[in-house]
């Protein structure tokens, strides 16, 4: 009978210590750690293989990634591409927000060109089946297995060798060389080990479905997310049908990559322009509204910054931005007063990106003063304009990478005039949009509000 080993898992981080102690001394967190019983034979297992040569990394060929695609454009772009061969892949978004669905489609595109199995460990094959015949795709040649033993898992897979497989979620599998419950720090940890050991050693390319806390950080160690190649996040509102997929690490594409889709009764939908998705449209021009370009991955996009400026009634002026930095927003406000004049501390300040986008770079700095300018003043901003630049605290305007790509967007969507650091000016005049440069600041709001 194999001997057991007793040891204490940390359930924030996934560190191990030999015996209990009231704080992890991994990441100091307290009352984190609980006992895991593992079968020592079985962990030793996975290292008793022949060692592979040392290699100079000279000596070593490059071989090109042959990608293959998923069938569907805007996931592809978040991949960087497509799937890579022997690539691992972690998905993790809120309960009901699309993913099983998005991967339901995207192996029944991938299957009629290449091997492909679905492991589930959340749904019966006959609910499976059914979400299949909802979304149209009951002629599909993929594989499906009902399974969360992992031993058996990678048993099938050495058996009918796919070229994709996805695990539908991490957190159902179980591996019999430990006693802990599925879900906990130790399974997923060593689950996903062993299952990216299989794609590593010439298996199959791996989607591996992971759950969220609720603060919307992927459950199980931190660890999950370095063992894999690319991590994805799905995201979307409640009252909303668009979804976005993030990238949010990717060793074979760009990060921060964004795909766009809408949930449809037959599923998700590509969307076309995704841009006209963060615009607003007035029958006339309104005031605190300032549209910018701002870049997702590689991907430009137009997206409407909106501000509101109320008197204060008591207290505390209140500062609040939804999509945008907080901190950041106060800095704005602080430049605004030293190198412009204009005083906002009587002034409760929101600031809204629409359609719930987030915008994480700081060129939308010179957009966002716009918008908040027009609101206090009550002047709308002339139509058919986008602003972008950073800003910094001497009150000069700096340029943003891209310059050129977001400016063609612009024109694309009907632009007619932009206000852009000068840095970002283009060599040659663009078709169809008048381009004006600044320097700084005091420059940028006269051009808005005096021409």
């Amino acid at each position: 009978m194999a001997k057991t080993k007793v040891a204490y898992v940390c359930t924030e981080c996934g560190g191990q210590a030999p015996k209990w102690q009231g704080q992890c001394p991994h990441c100091l967190d307290w009352n984190t750690l609980v006992a895991s019983r593992m079968d020592e034979q079985a962990i030793r297992q996975p290292f008793l293989v022949e060692a592979k040569p040392v290699q100079r990394l000279e000596e070593v060929q490059a071989q090109e990634l042959l990608r293959f695609s998923s069938g569907m454009g805007e996931f592809d772009r978040v991949l960087g591409g497509g799937f890579v061969p022997q690539g691992v892949v972690l998905l993790g978004g809120d309960p009901g927000i699309g993913k099983s669905t998005l991967l339901l489609q995207a192996l029944f595109k991938v299957g009629s060109a290449h091997s492909v199995l679905y492991v589930t460990g959340e749904e019966s094959a006959e609910q499976v089946a059914a979400r299949a015949q909802r979304l149209r795709l009951e002629s599909s040649p993929m594989l499906l297995l009902p399974e969360t033993r992992l031993e058996t898992i990678l048993d099938v897979v050495a058996r009918e060798h796919p070229s994709l497989v996805v695990i539908d979620s991490i957190q159902t599998l179980y591996s019999e060389a430990l006693e802990s419950a599925p879900g906990s720090v130790s399974q997923v940890r060593e689950c996903a080990a062993r299952l990216t050991r299989l794609a590593k050693g010439g298996g199959p390319t791996l989607v591996l479905v992971g759950h969220v806390t609720k603060e919307g950080a992927l459950a199980g160690p931190r660890v999950l997310e370095h063992m894999v190649d690319t991590v994805l996040y799905f995201e979307g509102e409640g009252h909303s049908s668009f979804r976005l997929v993030r990238a949010i690490k990717n060793r074979f594409g760009a990060v921060n990559e964004l795909g766009v889709f809408a949930m449809t009764e037959t599923g998700l939908r590509e969307v076309a322009n995704p841009s006209a998705l963060f615009l607003s449209h007035y029958d006339k021009p309104v005031a605190g509204s300032c549209i910018t370009v701002t870049l997702e991955g590689t991907r430009p996009l137009a997206v409407e910054i909106q501000a509101l400026l109320d008197e204060v009634q008591q207290g505390t002026p209140k500062r609040l931005s939804v999509g945008l930095e907080q901190n950041r927003l106060a800095l704005l406000l602080a430049v605004l007063h030293r190198h412009v004049g204009i005083r906002c501390s009587d002034q409760d300040v929101f600031v809204n990106a629409v359609s719930g986008v987030r915008i994480a770079e700081p060129a939308a700095d010179l957009a966002v003063m716009a918008a908040i300018v027009s609101s206090l003043k009550g002047k709308p901003l002339p139509p058919k304009q986008v602003v972008f630049g950073e800003v910094g605290l001497a009150g000069e305007v700096r340029p943003v990478q891209r310059g050129q790509e977001r400016l063609r967007e612009a024109a694309k969507l009907g632009f007619t005039r932009a206000i852009v650091p000068k840095a970002n000016a283009p060599r040659q005049a663009q078709e169809g949009i008048e381009v004006v440069v600044v320097e700084r600041v005091e420059e940028a709001f006269n051009r808005l509000f005096q021409e």
